[in-house]
């Protein structure tokens, strides 16, 4: 292949240059349309295939395909604040709609049971641009000093560092060759069918499940030496050790399972939920930080808390109103993630995961803490230190494969 042809989904070679030619079902939605007809079912569906299949970069060995996904923030988040850098007025609108828009997708990939790379793109994109905004803006105002810019970008990749240690394996069980193969073909086969904004399913994930919480497994008999019960997980054909759990978009079983965080696209289990919780900590010094130093280069003589609800020189240059314009975008982020934050250090504190809280709340089992912020069920509660040393020592030694596990 050369650096333009590529394989398409259905096989055959070929060109960026025929990317709108020969779509049957787009020239018969297009005819439809322009008659006042309607279009027969899954044609949009099938639409929404071609396209995504046909967006591709040029490269070495063949054409790339793109994840649509990728594409919005890229190309929106900038086009978005300079617009609401514009005006006051512009920008309230522009800031009040885009955690709407955010959640609206977020709950629309989460019933459809999808995989989506929009939310990681967000976030590292959303961190780039205004590292970038920082740089170019604020920096050359001559208010801020070179070691708060090497203490900010230290932050910054220290943040970075422990994203890439929370991508990682979140401890997955692992599962027979037989079905490992059968989950590959699942997953080819959503792959195939696609979906109209890019994502990929997983192909083990059911309809039937509830809270990340595969109904199809049947109570075991056996017993761990904490006389904790184990679960048999029918996806992936095995024995679950306490605690454990299986990811409806993974389509895995992850030891100690918390939760599933699109921010990361990935789950957040017993091996990598230390690096989730240092990821956010450092994003929430570091955004705290780069805030407090713009506020002070924008709005000088008031403290960050007062200049973010009310800067008079705002929007005195367009400089000043984007820097401004970026400050809230990163207070409305740092909130949200702040919650998430204080959320996992509750949960931490009280010995439960985000899966567990969520089940005693389904089954009317745990006792509401702190005005409901934390869910108590009180099975692996040994107080806040012996909590707290649990979960530091997670991932220090390999865990143990029971006999079930090995066959």
């Amino acid at each position: 292949l050369c650096c333009c042809e590529y394989v398409d989904r259905r096989g055959e070679r070929n060109h960026l240059a025929a990317c709108c030619c020969d779509c049957q079902d787009l020239d018969e939605g297009c005819e439809r349309w322009l008659t006042g007809k309607s279009l027969p079912s899954g044609t949009l569906e099938r639409i929404a295939d071609t396209v995504a299949d046909r967006v591709r970069v040029p490269w070495f060995a063949g054409a790339v395909k793109i994840n649509i996904s990728l594409v919005p923030p890229l190309v929106l988040l900038p086009v978005l604040l300079h617009v609401a850098a514009l005006h006051f007025l512009l920008g309230l609108l522009i800031l009040t709609s885009l955690p709407v828009v955010v959640l609206w997708y977020y709950y629309l990939t989460h019933r459809k049971k999808e995989r989506t790379l929009f939310f990681l793109s967000l976030g590292l994109f959303s961190l780039a641009y205004m590292y970038y905004v920082f740089l170019q803006e604020v920096v050359p105002r001559g208010h801020v000093e070179y070691s708060q810019v090497v203490a900010l970008t230290c932050g910054l990749i220290l943040m970075l560092a422990a994203l890439s240690r929370a991508k990682k394996d979140p401890g997955y069980l692992p599962i027979s060759s037989s079905n490992r193969r059968s989950l590959h073909q699942g997953f080819s086969n959503k792959s195939d069918k696609g979906s109209s904004n890019g994502v990929t399913a997983s192909g083990a994930a059911s309809s039937r499940a509830v809270n990340g919480e595969a109904k199809g497994y049947s109570r075991m008999s056996a017993e761990e030496p904490e006389s904790v019960k184990k679960d048999w997980c029918t996806k992936c054909q095995l024995v679950r050790p306490a605690r454990a759990g299986h990811c409806r978009l993974c389509g895995r079983c992850v030891r100690r399972l918390d939760h599933h965080c699109v921010w990361i696209n990935s789950c957040v289990g017993e091996r990598n939920h230390q690096a989730f919780i240092l990821a956010l900590s450092f994003f929430m010094l570091t955004a705290v930080y780069g805030i407090t130093l713009t506020l002070h280069t924008i709005c000088r003589g008031r403290t960050p808390f007062v200049a973010l609800f009310y800067c008079p020189g705002a929007y005195s240059d367009y400089s000043s109103a984007l820097s401004f314009t970026c400050v809230w975008y990163c207070a409305i982020v740092t909130a949200g993630m702040g919650y998430i934050l204080l959320i996992q250090l509750l949960n931490i504190s009280y010995n439960v995961t985000e899966r567990e809280a969520r089940l005693a709340l389904r089954d009317n089992t745990g006792r509401r803490l702190l005005g409901g912020l934390v869910i108590d069920t009180g099975q692996y509660n040994r107080g806040f230190l012996c909590n707290w040393g649990h979960f530091l020592s997670l991932g220090s030694s390999p865990p143990q494969r029971s006999a079930e596990d090995i066959v």
